[in-house]
């Protein structure tokens, strides 16, 4: 019995990561990393905001082959959501509203009203040619 308990409240936990009350927005964005706009994300650690015609996010370099893809909206208040904006740390993520904090390099709470993550969307990426291809 205690087994079955510590499962479900491991499965809740790992599912509050991603869970998250923003509306859903669909896109298909793809760019080369190659490009200047894109410079600051052509190394490990480094990030740029992408600014499309539905969708705001933020493109995080996790390695030489990964990223995070964010959505710029804070989690904090869904019905009338902040954008989050990188500090000047380059390690943490804020929101002006809440003053809600969370880090860059997976998205996860680390302080404020906030209870949910920022949201990620998938993405694939060719390292040989620096296409990236961000969606929902």
């Amino acid at each position: 019995m205690l087994f079955a308990v510590t499962v479900f409240f491991v499965a809740s936990v790992s599912c509050n990561r991603n869970n998250t009350m923003l509306p859903t927005v669909s896109f298909s964005i793809t760019v080369n990393i190659n490009e200047p706009s894109f410079f600051d994300a052509t190394v490990p650690m480094g990030w740029v905001y992408y600014n499309g015609p539905n969708v705001n996010l933020i493109v995080y370099r996790v390695d030489q082959e990964h990223f995070n893809i964010y959505d710029a909206r804070s989690t904090y208040n869904p019905t009338n959501p902040c954008y989050v904006r990188v500090n000047s740390d380059n390690v943490t993520v804020s929101d002006q509203c809440s003053a809600s904090k969370w880090l860059l390099n997976d998205g996860s709470l680390i302080s404020g009203p906030a209870t949910y993550a920022l949201l990620d969307y998938s993405y694939s990426f060719d390292p040989v040619t620096g296409v990236l291809h961000m969606y929902n």
